[in-house]
């Protein structure tokens, strides 16, 4: 069945860093939808005449359709965390995260979780994630079966932590690496889902654990790797004591070869030079998660040393250090943590990291990110005048002329009422959720 949808346009055909247009922006314009896939897109009126007589036209104007969003960083077991207080990160886990995480050993707990996460990524326009569960392998398993259910594309993996835990949420240096690789035998590539092996962080796997992590890297090529890394000066100086071999923290990942193109390490904080350099040549992807950092207090990413290191960044919400689903306020955040280093980054460059660029770095620039024809149907579309507020700030700026200050007054002032609807391979997931349907 064939859907096409009219409305403005917009995605990247590359990194607006690097190539002036690298931005498309379509007044009016159509997407034709089929089996899952982009059939076509382009202008309006020069589409029309392709389609098959009779065909419906959803029409859309007044918005945008752009490619949905992807968050490179956020954690199924803390939706229950959201807005928790605490003097720092390790204090954070200690009093609010680990508790948390502890009921997932309840299988129902994973389930009802897992449905609530999936509807607010859909609510919220997200339509791919990179995700951690909890060391309790049900944890994946029930998120994986409820995303293959609705064709979700979506990395996720079972955290790998036997040691600086508590003693209920510590798996084995053997079991653990087990567990993964049989999630990964599962579910890695069924559907659109992919497997991550996911150390929580260095501090809470032992030598043993890490080395047994690195040989299943090495094993598995086609797995994902994710983990935490210089987030927090209290947890950088902790790793320095924990490994003294290590040059650096991102150094003690390198040592078990668990940096590699399909590495998503968030935060990145607190790297230097080298460190940089290091991500950069590994083709590493950085998870700027600024939300959570300011949050927790957790420091500013350098934005200028990272670009000038040529390090592939993209954007995360991290909740539940992260006050929200919305990639919106990523963005946001973003812009803040930038300034306050004094430095600038453009909303196309924002969007374009919460779009096409973590699609390009994940090895996904075909398939999401994207309103090409040929890539799969998940797109959003962005109503400008979702709220009195945003309605008036962008009245005159609905037109490709405008469309970085349009952009910019979307990732200040929007929220989830901005996104109108989200498709997940071609199909509407956000008016299908039971909290939006109307009352009858």
């Amino acid at each position: 069945m064939s859907i096409v949808l009219r409305a403005s346009l917009l995605d990247f055909t590359a990194d607006p860093s690097h190539v002036t247009g690298a931005v498309r922006f379509i007044d009016d314009g159509l997407v034709a939808i089929d089996n899952g896939r982009i059939a076509a897109c382009g202008e309006y009126a020069a589409l029309t005449p392709t389609l098959s007589p009779g065909q419906r036209i959803d029409d859309w104007r007044g918005c945008i359709i752009t490619p949905g969003f992807i968050d490179t960083h956020l954690h199924l077991p803390q939706i229950d965390v959201i807005a928790s207080p605490a003097a720092g990160l390790l204090q954070w886990l200690e009093r609010h995260t680990f508790p948390a995480e502890a009921a997932f050993a309840d299988a129902q707990v994973c389930s009802d979780a897992a449905t609530f996460f999936l509807d607010e990524l859909a609510r919220q326009g997200t339509t791919s994630a990179c995700v951690f569960g909890t060391v309790h392998a049900q944890s994946v398993q029930a998120l994986f079966e409820q995303a293959l259910a609705r064709d979700v594309r979506l990395v996720a993996g079972k955290c790998l932590m036997d040691s600086h835990a508590p003693a209920n949420l510590r798996d084995t240096a053997e079991g653990g690496v087990q567990d993964s690789a049989d999630l990964a035998a599962h579910w890695h590539g069924r559907g659109r889902l992919g497997y991550a092996i996911t150390p929580r962080f260095a501090a809470t796997s032992s030598r043993r654990q890490l080395e047994l992590i690195g040989e299943l890297a090495h094993a598995r090529p086609d797995l994902l790797i994710q983990s935490h890394v210089a987030e927090n000066l209290d947890e950088v100086r902790w790793i320095a004591d924990l490994f003294p071999e290590a040059r650096s923290y991102l150094d003690v990942y390198d040592r078990y070869g668990l940096l590699r193109d399909g590495a998503v390490y968030a935060h990145c904080i607190h790297l230097d030079a080298v460190d940089r350099q290091r991500m950069a040549q590994s083709r590493s992807l950085a998870s700027v998660c600024a939300s959570s950092n300011l949050f927790l207090g957790s420091g500013l990413f350098d934005f200028d040393a990272a670009l000038d290191a040529g390090m592939a960044l993209s954007l995360g919400t991290d909740v539940g250090g992260g006050q929200s689903f919305s990639m919106f306020a990523a963005m946001r955040s973003t812009h803040e943590v930038a300034r306050l280093r004094g430095q600038a980054v453009s909303a196309l460059q924002l969007w374009y990291w919460a779009t096409q660029g973590a699609a390009r770095a994940l090895g996904w620039s075909a398939r999401v990110g994207t309103l090409a024809a040929g890539a799969e149907a998940d797109l959003i579309v962005i109503d400008p005048a979702a709220t009195p507020l945003l309605a008036r700030r962008t009245a005159q700026l609905r037109h490709a002329e405008c469309v970085e200050e349009l952009l910019f007054a979307l990732l200040v002032l929007a929220d989830d009422r901005a996104v109108r609807e989200t498709f997940i391979g071609g199909r509407p997931a956000k008016s299908t959720l039971p909290a939006a349907r109307k009352p009858s």
